[in-house]
């Protein structure tokens, strides 16, 4: 199977990779200066589960011809229409693409683009980022990447994913249930980025405060609402798992929103906190917690726009 990654980032460069290091037929779409420094050093990986360093394919946009049998996105949601362009030319009538964007609200865009049978289901759960050297950072053991038929069920062409998957150093989890997959993720990462974003602190921090917990506990209990109004209330243990994340005393847990904004650069707001309070009222569901942490982004994207 022939497997394009878009970007050679954190996500895109740890899933990626670690395919390549398992003799995948992997390359990667990215710019420029990425390429020569990968021709230069190779692709790090830099984890508890494994250090790599690896000689990797890379194509740019300027050089990618052909069509490939899957395409793995990975950019951030604010990037989509400039993914849908860089990768339009290796979309050919059988390729598969896979995005591990975060929440939900990219499905429709990539259907539009591409055709909803070419658009697998797709989240991954990970923590990592570039370094200095442009070196993947894997920060802690959680590296799953789950895939599957939007629909439910299974199909020939996620079976050969799932094999391709099968030997690469990451948890490939084929999903019979993607979308429930998808919105139980989804009720952990929208209360995560809204309070952390919101507090500017870790979940550690803010569940020391006298409020914290309570208030954590209430915007995720609007977000299990909006979930179970959209078909797919988050099973026992999605729930209890999300909870243990969201309250854990002591975490050092942040979303990758927080550490965006506190960069001074855009953020997925939109694209999840939004989005979650858009299906909210969609279906009448106060979301007060809610709307305060999209107030909240949307005022940091005015100022930010006006720098």
């Amino acid at each position: 199977m022939r497997i394009l990654v878009l970007g050679a980032g954190g996500t895109g460069g740890y899933f990626g990779g670690r395919l390549a290091q398992a003799g995948a037929d992997v390359t990667f779409l990215v710019r420029p200066a990425r390429a020569a420094r990968l021709a230069e050093t190779g692709l790090r990986i830099a984890s508890p589960l494994g250090d790599a360093q690896l000689p990797v394919n890379t194509v740019t946009a300027d050089t990618l011809t052909g069509s490939w049998d899957l395409v793995i996105l990975s950019c951030k949601a604010y990037d989509l229409d400039d993914a849908i362009t860089a990768v339009g030319p290796a979309v050919g009538p059988a390729t598969m693409v896979l995005p591990i964007l975060n929440a939900l609200a990219h499905y429709p865009t990539l259907d539009a683009a591409f055709g909803r049978d070419r658009v697998l289901g797709g989240l991954c759960h990970i923590f990592a980022t570039l370094g200095p050297e442009g070196e993947v950072l894997h920060m802690n053991k959680i590296h799953r990447l789950t895939f599957g038929e939007r629909d439910g069920g299974t199909s020939l062409r996620t079976e050969a994913v799932a094999a391709a998957f099968a030997g690469a150093n990451f948890q490939s989890v084929h999903s019979l249930n993607l979308i429930q997959d998808a919105w139980e993720k989804y009720v952990l990462l929208a209360p995560l980025a809204a309070m952390t974003c919101l507090m500017r602190a870790s979940v550690g921090t803010i569940v020391a405060t006298d409020e914290g917990e309570t208030i954590t506990r209430e915007i995720f209990a609007e977000c299990c609402a909006v979930a179970a109004a959209a078909g797919h209330t988050p099973r026992p243990e999605a729930r209890n798992l999300a909870l243990g994340f969201l309250t854990e005393a002591k975490s050092a847990m942040t979303a990758s929103m927080m550490r965006d904004l506190e960069g001074g650069g855009r953020t997925e707001g939109e694209h999840i906190v939004g989005d979650m309070l858009r299906h909210a009222r969609e279906f009448g569901i106060a979301a007060p917690l809610l709307r305060v942490a999209h107030c909240h982004l949307q005022a940091y994207e005015i100022r930010r726009s006006q720098t």
